[in-house]
């Protein structure tokens, strides 16, 4: 009796079981940063009652936190197949014009990130060319931007990977 393979590697009419890497990996990143946010922010409320002084400063690595929870989020979503799209309209098309459909919107995003990756690694170079720091901590700012590209890249890994599974796989198979 052969074995079921374990459910991320499972396809179904979705084919949202295509992921190779776990996707608990975007939720333990997800997961760390919204608690590192918690922290932070119970502490700034805490230290403001006990004490009547605030940790403004610490507003730049929340704004941080939040910015990397939602890349990371947003990547664990593409590879779910949990991404935002109106699935009303989708799921009352023709095969052939859904697969066009799941096309525009690869492609879409595709572009949208690669274009994240390109500039946000520009910026990111110049901020640590010019040594550009942050003005609550005074930390290098390119700590922060490095992270958009980073970011991009494993979304668009993601992105090509749900392309793969929906698009090419299935024409392979006939």
């Amino acid at each position: 009796m052969a074995e079921t393979p374990p459910p991320e590697h499972q396809d179904d009419d979705t084919g949202a079981g295509h992921t190779r890497v776990p996707v608990r990996i975007e939720e333990a990143l997800a997961a760390a940063a919204m608690a590192a946010i918690f922290l932070i922010s119970f502490g700034n409320v805490v230290a403001r009652y006990a004490t009547n002084a605030s940790f403004a400063f610490t507003e730049e690595f929340s704004v941080f936190l939040l910015v990397f929870m939602t890349f990371v989020g947003s990547s664990a979503a593409f590879a779910t197949n949990e991404h935002i799209r109106i699935t009303f309209f989708l799921e009352r098309m023709p095969p052939g014009l859904r697969w066009l459909a799941e096309l525009v919107t690869l492609a879409a995003t595709t572009l949208m990130f690669s274009l994240i990756l390109w500039y946000g690694a520009a910026v990111t170079f110049d901020e640590w060319k010019w040594g550009e720091t942050s003005p609550g901590l005074g930390y290098p700012t390119w700590l922060y931007t490095i992270w958009l590209p980073v970011l991009s890249l494993a979304i668009l890994l993601r992105v090509l990977g749900r392309g793969w599974a929906r698009l090419i796989r299935p024409l392979w198979r006939g």
